[in-house]
């Protein structure tokens, strides 16, 4: 039983916002890491009300970035960024803004698939799989489930990758499954200079599984 409907994809898409990086830090330029610092910082540490805006700003910032320096990096990190955005502000915006988050996504595949280990694979996947589907939008479970396994493939014991497809499959209502590899999610190495990424992304990893859990405890019913 999906866990979701069309009126709450924004929602899930700020809980579950992408926050993918390479595993060692040091290999992505100094503009990319500051687009994923200051994208951590605003996502766990500014004030709901003021988020927004926030990211409005550094999304125009990544935007000239990627104008100026159109790496694989650099329009998977907008892509991420204009992603939050669209759960902070919902509505029919929203949609425009995931749209443009998928098209940065499919340019960077082609530049570079393997970018960020691979993440391009986990963010197209949670895409998929947290946009409502035809007439409102892209949504697809097959192809979100496509990608989040070729995500899987590349970056195995990454806690994005082992998230993102837990989250999936506890929206198809496979809890046995979505705890496994929400367990293993919990359990992937610290990623250098991500410090507060991580932290966040266990917070939302815990809720996950303590619904799965929940879920499978009471027969698969949420109500």
């Amino acid at each position: 039983m999906k866990r979701h409907n069309t009126s709450r994809w924004m929602l899930l898409i700020a809980i579950t916002s992408l926050a993918f990086t390479a595993p060692l830090f040091a290999a992505i330029s100094p503009e990319v890491r500051g687009l994923q610092n200051d994208w951590a910082e605003i996502k766990y540490q500014v004030a709901e009300d003021k988020r927004g805006e926030a990211l409005e700003k550094l999304a125009a910032q990544a935007e000239s970035q990627v104008a100026q320096h159109p790496t694989a990096e650099g329009k998977i990190w907008h892509a991420i960024i204009l992603s939050t955005l669209a759960g902070e502000e919902g509505g029919l915006g929203a949609l425009d803004l995931v749209k443009r988050a998928r098209e940065l996504l499919l340019e960077a595949e082609k530049l570079d698939p393997q970018a960020l280990n691979g993440s391009v694979y986990t963010s197209l996947g949670s895409l998929y799989y947290q946009v409502p589907g035809w007439p409102v939008g892209f949504g697809d479970d097959d192809k979100a489930r496509e990608y989040l396994r070729k995500a899987l493939e590349m970056n195995p014991n990454g806690i994005d990758p082992n998230y993102f497809y837990g989250d999936f499959l506890l929206d198809q209502g496979d809890y046995d499954e979505a705890i496994s590899y929400l367990q293993k999610a919990l359990q992937a190495p610290a990623r250098a200079g991500r410090e507060l990424a991580d932290k966040g992304r266990k917070q939302e990893i815990e809720q996950a599984l303590s619904t799965a859990k929940e879920k499978k405890e009471g027969g698969g019913f949420g109500w």
